[in-house]
């Protein structure tokens, strides 16, 4: 597959101070994003191109899908299930009571249906020009993607060799994280930040902290893994 096949597009400039955790719902033709500072969870209709928006009463790191309707979300130290018709939240566990501003960092759903939450992780020795590893998915062919922080790009690996296999760059400084969706899974989602960014640099960059499509990577995805609970 060419670089010159490659297609970047901004589908939504939301002007997320940080936005995150980017997940497909196949039932709806929608992608469901965090903004973490604004406390905000948004769906995206990517038919009609409208967006949604729930606010919460905290930080807001990671949204997932629920086996049995509706979404989960990590809010704060609070695992929540979010109620998107009514726009509530339902207290469901919290970790890490005794520790003062602290929150969770990133949360995604395992195969068998757990839904995992952390304040830190690492992966992978990037290059100089990468910077920080950030949200990531993986392809149907088992690869690796990750968005790099500060570096502008999405870069798929090979989990088993480490090796670097492509690299796509992004008009915008701080890529977040990514996932697949679209009706075959052959789209990629990106979010990114505009956090810390000063009007300089906001003026370079006009679309950071929005949504951005890649198409024709050459490659499809899978479709993300439900909470059981």
């Amino acid at each position: 597959m060419t670089m010159s096949s490659i297609k970047i597009e901004c589908v939504l400039r939301e002007n997320c101070w940080c936005g995150e955790s980017p997940v497909w719902e196949e039932a709806s033709n929608s992608l469901l994003f965090v903004d973490i500072p604004a406390k905000k969870v948004c769906r995206w209709d990517s038919l009609s191109r409208r967006v949604q928006r729930v606010i919460l009463d905290a930080p807001v790191s990671s949204v997932a899908l629920r086996q049995s309707g509706g979404y989960v979300a990590t809010v704060g130290t609070k695992f929540c299930a979010l109620n998107w018709e009514d726009q509530s939240a339902i207290f469901l566990a919290t970790v890490d009571k005794d520790k003062k501003n602290n929150r969770f960092n990133d949360g995604k759903v395992d195969p068998t249906g757990r839904y995992f939450a952390a304040n830190r992780r690492s992966v992978y020795k990037l290059e100089k020009e990468e910077q920080i590893p950030d949200g990531m998915c993986i392809d149907a062919e088992g690869k690796l993607w990750v968005a790099c922080y500060n570096g502008g790009r999405v870069i798929r690996l090979d989990p088993e060799t480490g090796k670097r296999l492509q690299t796509v760059k992004l008009p915008v400084d701080k890529t977040t994280s990514c996932c697949f969706g679209g009706k075959d899974y052959s789209e990629m989602y990106v979010t990114s930040a505009q956090d810390r960014m000063n009007p300089e640099s906001l003026l370079q960059q006009p679309e950071a902290g929005g949504i951005f499509k890649i198409t024709g990577l050459g490659v499809k995805g899978i479709p993300p893994y439900p909470y059981a609970g």
